[in-house]
């Protein structure tokens, strides 16, 4: 049986064409993308761009339905799909469009995060690597934007999906979502953005006095993945060079005397402890600002990394959920919310894994179910494809999926009800 990590990068070639040919969730697709027709050419104006082999990449596509999508797709067998924006003209023909007419309309409020925006502060792995000492921040992360975007926003469908590499990505995918303007994108970035500075800041978190609501919620998360995540797994108060990196963020008369203290003090929590202890002393005695070191510090391990071009620009592409990444192998699929703290990105399929799952032999009840499906031929291409995911560890990925497709249809018909309601009153 093969491991989850037996995937060579050299196989993708022979194994894609059948992905997309049995095992990609088109109907649920095009479901998502045409919002239950929500507006005329809505899915036929919608931009997809191609990665195809040796980093062939293709921009503008669009199709009129999901048969040809479904097409195009198994035609080009893409090593990656990004998913664009929603344009005034079908971007297939935007050659043809008279100059200056052609533009982005509307396309879902995104996030990106990426681990490797987080290197100068994790101590197991960097660049493309992750593990599950640092997977730790990727949940701290949904939490906090999964919070913000709910509550501080009334944003209702947020579908997570893991890149299949090394981070995440969120579709705000409401309609007011959907319409928002640059303007208002870069507004919602900006609030959700709290690290601030590049490589030469060295305190790149300033909180003020009063800390926002918002800061208290999002500390109350990190406070509460700190101890193991910061002290324990990355060792923060550990080694010389990660405890020298956090004494820089402080004042130095409390530099001072912590260095004094941890020469005899080796036990990273009581060294944290004493680090609060004295931060909390000078809260009393000093100027504002000084009060909240530690939890700026805390801010600083934990907080998201929002790379915050991909959500302000309406034309900014984003990675396709479903498509494949090309260097692990690994589907980038939805994450299931109410079990986030169990997910593992190690444990997601990878193209090998669900390929081979096909081949193998089925149950006697499964079978006689198959066979059952086989007897009636009427709409068999369909039933085929539907049959196939659920034989394989893509199936519980695609139920999520529906059931996040479902709640967006039902709040969809509940606008309409409300909306032929009021129009009744009048």
């Amino acid at each position: 049986m093969m491991s989850n990590s037996d995937y060579d990068p050299a196989s993708l070639p022979d194994l894609l064409p059948l992905y997309y040919r049995r095992l990609f969730p088109y109907s649920q697709y095009y479901r998502w993308l045409s919002y239950g027709g929500v507006a005329k050419n809505y899915f036929q104006n919608r931009e997809f761009s191609f990665t195809l082999k040796d980093d062939i990449y293709i921009r503008y596509q669009s199709f009129s339905t999901q048969t040809e999508l479904e097409k195009e797709m198994q035609k080009m067998n893409p090593y990656k799909i990004d998913i664009g924006a929603v344009y005034s003209h079908r971007p297939s023909q935007h050659n043809t469009v008279k100059s200056g007419t052609f533009q982005a309309l509307e396309k879902e409020l995104v996030f990106d995060i990426d681990m490797t925006d987080y290197d100068d502060v994790r101590s197991c792995c960097s660049a493309a690597d992750i593990c599950s000492k640092c997977w730790t921040l990727m949940t701290i992360a949904v939490r906090i934007l999964d919070r913000a975007l709910r509550d501080d926003f009334g944003f209702q469908h947020l579908l997570w999906v893991y890149s299949g590499r090394r981070g995440v990505h969120c579709w705000v995918c409401d309609e007011g979502a959907r319409k928002l303007s640059v303007a208002a994108r870069s507004a919602v970035a900006e609030y959700l953005s709290l690290v601030k500075g590049g490589e030469e800041t060295i305190r790149k978190v300033v909180l003020s006095d009063p800390i926002h609501p918002f800061i208290s919620k999002s500390l109350s998360v990190v406070e509460h993945y700190f101890p193991q995540y910061a002290i324990v797994d990355q060792d923060l108060m550990g080694s010389k060079e990660s405890v020298d990196k956090v004494l820089t963020l402080l004042p130095e008369d409390v530099r001072k005397e912590l260095h004094n203290f941890y020469q005899t003090e080796k036990n990273p929590v009581k060294r944290w402890e004493r680090l609060t202890s004295l931060v909390h002393q000078k809260k009393i005695s000093s100027k504002k600002g000084a009060q909240y070191l530690d939890k700026e510090i805390m801010l600083q391990y934990c907080y998201p990394r929002l790379d915050v071009n991909v959500s302000k620009g309406v034309n900014h592409l984003l990675k396709s959920p479903f498509s494949v990444h090309p260097k692990t192998g690994r589907i980038s699929l939805p994450i299931d919310l109410r079990n986030l703290n169990k997910f593992d990105p190690f444990e997601v399929p990878t193209i090998s894994l669900i390929c081979e799952e096909l081949d193998k032999p089925r149950a006697g009840e499964e079978e006689e179910e198959e066979m059952k499906d086989i007897e009636n031929e009427a709409d068999s291409a369909e039933k085929r494809k539907i049959r196939d995911y659920k034989r394989t560890s893509l199936a519980k990925y695609v139920k999520l999926f529906d059931q996040f497709l479902d709640a967006m249809a039902r709040s969809r018909k509940g606008e309409m009800l409300k909306k032929s309601d009021l129009q009744k009153e009048f």
